[in-house]
């Protein structure tokens, strides 16, 4: 944001994004880039106005969910 101070909804949507990325650098190296597009396909998927706060808290719980998921060991690879 140029010039101005992100809101706390703003800041948990960035760190929850940077979350996702994290997660994913524990996945095997040549599987990584497919969670990398996953993440980046997701996030911009929803067309969500900024000031929709109850759809961005709801799809922030759902992508917990998801992540919490696709955290697993046993998850070695998404395929888009």
């Amino acid at each position: 944001m140029a010039g101005g101070r992100r809101s706390g909804l703003q800041q948990q949507v960035i760190n929850f994004y940077r979350e996702c990325f994290r997660a994913a650098r524990a996945k095997p190296i040549n599987n990584r880039p497919h969670f990398y597009a996953y993440i980046r396909r997701e996030f911009r998927a929803h067309n969500i106005r900024k000031n929709d706060f109850v759809t961005i808290e709801y799809m922030l719980r759902r992508g917990k969910r998801q992540l919490e998921t696709y955290s697993s060991p046993s998850i070695q690879d998404i395929h888009l």
